[in-house]
């Protein structure tokens, strides 16, 4: 399973995703701030990073930045809401939000962590 940073600005839906991935066994380190992105990703190695669904679209833009130059081998997820559009055009990919299924998000993470693990491997 892949070692996953979980970004947004609520503390409870980021509780809620570290708990949905951690028992379909992915390890979760979660931020919330462009500091704590830059951080995690100097300490850790990223299979995915998930980028939450209530940021502002310059929020999104900036984390993913970050994510690209610090991460570099970290796939990324954009979260949207329902009835909007993703923002971030060049994510690996997007998942529309709230889910009917919670396994979708472990799906989509899980399959964006396979890759990442083969990307890797391939280097």
């Amino acid at each position: 399973m892949a070692l996953i940073l979980s970004t947004g600005t609520d503390p409870i839906l980021l509780k809620t995703r570290e708990l949905i991935l951690e028992r379909a066994g992915h390890g979760v380190v979660s931020a919330m701030t462009e500091s704590e992105v830059r951080d995690a990703c100097r300490q850790y190695v990223f299979g995915v990073a998930v980028i939450g669904q209530a940021l502002s679209p310059a929020s999104k833009t900036r984390i993913q930045r970050i994510v690209r130059v610090h991460c570099p081998a970290a796939r990324t997820l954009e979260l949207y809401p329902a009835n909007s559009e993703p923002v971030l055009r060049d994510a690996d990919a997007w998942l529309e939000v709230p889910l009917e299924n919670p396994g979708e998000l472990v799906d989509r993470v899980t399959a964006l962590g396979n890759d990442s693990n083969r990307n890797c491997a391939a280097a």
